[in-house]
């Protein structure tokens, strides 16, 4: 039996992964045979057409054949919606109503449009299976696929004895035309047996296959990125700069030239310094590139000078800034005060409300920008004082210097240039051996040009020996200072010896002659400190615990007479004090742990009870 199909478009309703109802239109094209007129125009009307006739038979009664429309609906255009290529969008308010879909071995019916739409799980990443449940029992993959393929291509199928399958597709928008199926219910043939019918259930279902297919896509498009940001890197990278060329006499003359230009010096810098890091300096062109670093060294001088013609501009603009801003200042207290015999009573009063109340508005601003600029201007008048401080600071620092100190600095600095004053002249030697050589070997003794440098290094020679001559004699001068300086200090320190040695010996007669005078005494009492060192030790110690009023413990007392002499002995020193009771006395201070014994001077009161 010969069949006539038609061509529908099926309206698709699509879960998202939260649960929320989307509509999706989707322009697979199923077939309806036209042995069912009714089911044909219903699902027209749904989509706003007009129903086709089969050999001009009416279906509807409003339908004329003749002019192949419906009464009241204007013509049929290829714009019109549902007759091009994309199908026509669909209103949120519109409701969707699932048709009946036949095929060839089953039939599917749609779900109550008034039930809730089914559940389905998180849509995983990559996803392109789905999980078929509710199949019929009598279900063969036949028909399954049947079903399924008219959602797309179905790379395979793994049925289940339990009435559910795995359906994987080509393609991830297929498993969304597969869901659209969900909550069908499914009769094969025209059998109405509970094993021939089911409800479907359509859901996302996971496969390592999916997953790893979308990582391998996943890491393809990062690769791509990274290609694109690298080539979009490169784009914008700086160029790199040029090579520096390799050392030869002809690039080590260039160089030198551009040594002396000022325009030139900072490229040949460059190329010096790579030259000299490569390790291009040998015997042969040490005296090149002596030269060559001689010819930097001689725009230092122009670096300072050009720093200090900057600092000048500097200074004379903060000048004018200074200048400005003040003039600026005078003109705001000139409108300010504008402002204020304005807001005085003998003028005030002629003004309207809005016109004082405008003049009140500006005075206030004007107040607000002048205290601004005052501000400004005594921070710049504050910051001036404290460099002015600084100078001075560093001035009285400077002048606070020792002669010896700035002649020591002077001999050093005298040797320094004469130093660099041989290795000079032992380059210029070094220049003239070479010339001497080449002229040898080249035969070219009437060469004007070499002859000219041969006379110019001479004469730098003759200046650079002169210049060494003053300089030593400038060394030794000196240095003759210097050792007058070294002597009188010694005739010093001979007589601050010998004055020592004067008050030692008034010292031992005085005490002679008390000895002398007071025999009885001696006798009587013998002394307590038996040598002149205990003397020395017992008036050192009292002046240091005459500085401590609160006492000292007999460790911090030694290690200060260790300082002067390292054979002084702890036990020594204690026993010398506690001979000497009416010089000092040993006293216990703090509580607990923090118990000690303090040594304290008390010649004071002795004398007084002695």
């Amino acid at each position: 039996m010969q069949r006539d199909f038609r061509w529908l478009w099926v309206y698709k309703i699509g879960y998202a992964t939260d649960n929320s109802r989307t509509l999706n239109v989707d322009s697979t094209a199923m077939t309806l045979p036209m042995s069912d007129p009714t089911a044909w125009a219903t699902a027209m009307n749904n989509l706003g057409m007009a129903p086709l006739g089969i050999a001009g038979q009416p279906i509807l009664p409003d339908f004329d054949p003749a002019l192949g429309m419906m009464t009241g609906i204007p013509p049929i255009t290829p714009m019109m919606p549902g007759l091009g290529i994309v199908p026509p969008p669909i209103p949120p308010d519109m409701p969707v109503v699932k048709e009946i879909i036949h095929c060839k071995s089953c039939t599917l019916f749609p779900p109550n449009p008034n039930l809730p739409p089914p559940a389905t799980r998180e849509r995983p990443p990559g996803c392109k299976t789905v999980f078929v449940g509710g199949l019929p029992e009598n279900g063969t993959e036949q028909i399954i696929v049947e079903v399924f393929e008219q959602c797309g291509e179905i790379i395979a199928i793994r049925k289940s004895k339990k009435n559910f399958c795995h359906i994987r597709f080509a393609e991830e928008y297929m498993v969304d035309k597969a869901l659209y199926l969900s909550g069908y219910r499914i009769r094969l043939g025209s059998s109405t047996d509970k094993k021939d019918t089911g409800r479907l259930h359509v859901d996302f279902a996971q496969a390592r296959d999916d997953l790893y297919e979308w990582e391998c896509k996943q890491r393809m498009l990062a690769r791509e990125e990274r290609h694109r940001r690298r080539m979009e890197e490169e784009r914008l990278r700086p160029p790199s700069p040029p090579p520096v060329v390799h050392y030869s006499d002809h690039e080590c003359s260039i160089v030198a030239e551009k040594l002396k230009d000022d325009s030139k010096f900072s490229e040949a810098v460059q190329t010096l310094l790579t030259w000299i890091e490569r390790g291009e300096v040998n015997r042969r062109s040490a005296n090149n590139f002596y030269s060559m670093i001689q010819s930097a060294n001689s725009h230092v001088r122009r670096l300072v000078n050009e720093k200090a013609a900057h600092e000048k501009d500097m200074e004379e603009a903060k000048e004018k800034f200074k200048q400005a801003l003040s003039g600026i200042l005078i003109q705001f207290e000139q409108i300010v005060a504008v402002y204020h015999s304005a807001s005085k009573q003998k003028a005030w009063d002629h003004f309207t409300k809005a016109q004082r109340k405008n003049i009140s508005v500006w005075c206030k601003q004007a107040e607000e920008i002048r205290n601004i600029h005052n501000d400004e201007l005594m921070g710049i008048r504050r910051e001036e004082e404290m460099e002015m401080s600084d100078d001075e600071i560093e001035e009285t620092t400077e002048t606070k210097e020792t002669e010896e100190s700035a002649l020591v600095s002077q001999a050093e600095a005298l040797k320094e240039e004469n130093d660099s004053l041989r290795w000079q002249l032992d380059a210029y030697r070094n220049e003239v051996e070479l010339l001497k050589q080449e002229q040898g070997k080249a035969h070219r003794e009437d060469d004007p040009n070499k002859e000219q440098q041969l006379k110019l290094l001479q004469q730098a020679l003759q200046g650079m020996q002169q210049h060494l001559l003053k300089v030593q004699e400038e060394y030794k001068k000196k240095e003759a200072e210097l050792e007058k300086l070294k002597d009188d200090k010694l005739q010093v320190e001979k007589m601050l010896e010998n004055l020592k040695e004067k008050e030692s010996r008034t010292s031992r007669l005085g005490t002679s002659n008390q000895d002398s005078d007071y025999p009885l005494e001696k006798t009587m009492n013998s002394s307590p400190i038996k040598s002149e060192r205990e003397a020395l030790l017992v008036g050192i110690i009292s002046t240091f615990l005459h500085v401590h009023p609160f006492g000292a413990s007999i460790e911090y007392i030694c290690s200060y007479l260790q300082r002067l002499d390292n054979k002084i002995c702890t036990s020594d020193v204690e026993h010398l004090m506690g001979r000497l009771q009416h010089t000092f006395k040993q006293e216990m201070t703090g509580v607990g742990a923090s118990l000690e014994k303090r040594w304290k001077f008390c010649g004071f009161e002795g004398l007084k009870l002695t």
